[in-house]
């Protein structure tokens, strides 16, 4: 990412997110780092019954949130990339990611919530602040994946996913 560009980004990140911490009425959860999928190429590693990306990826730092009483969502990852094969330290043939917010993983509860595509810029950085419709105000096990946003626009498989999740109870 451009030094430009990443100024741009943290400056609306810096005066939109006082904005999304006041809006937090409920439930919310955190995700406090991202970790890219570690998985051998060609093995499926499938998360609520989402398969993984086609080999391992890595991430230099990210992080997910979201409130699920009004469904403010934000996600931030940097240095999202492969790691395996010819194209290692790039984001290769991926241009666009979505974040996926999941509850209830796994059960015949379990809802799905997709932000709409970002980019990810060839260095692995993408950024996406804004509002999910439909998250359940009891969410076990939330989960955060982010997917790959092929062109036909729907996302696929996740290749990378929040770790250290921290859950805070409504106001």
């Amino acid at each position: 990412m451009t030094t430009g560009l990443r100024n741009t980004y943290l400056t609306c990140v810096l005066a939109l997110l006082p904005a999304v911490s006041f809006a937090q009425n409920g439930p919310t959860v955190r995700w406090n780092n991202i970790a890219g999928v570690i998985t051998a190429p060609g093995v499926d590693n499938p998360v609520a019954g989402i398969s993984s990306g086609a080999g391992p990826w890595t991430a230099t730092r990210g992080k997910a949130q979201i409130d699920l009483s009004n469904g403010s969502a934000f996600f931030e990852v940097e240095g999202l990339v492969l790691n395996g094969g010819a194209a290692t330290g790039t984001a290769g043939s991926v241009g666009n990611v979505a974040g996926t917010f999941i509850c209830n993983g796994g059960t015949p509860s379990q809802t799905v919530r997709d932000t709409p595509a970002v980019p990810l810029s060839a260095t692995g950085d993408a950024l996406f602040l804004g509002t999910l419709g439909g998250m359940p105000a009891t969410c076990l096990n939330p989960l955060f994946l982010i997917r790959v946003v092929p062109n036909t626009g729907s996302p696929t498989r996740w290749i990378a996913t929040g770790v250290v999740r921290q859950t805070d109870a409504a106001n």
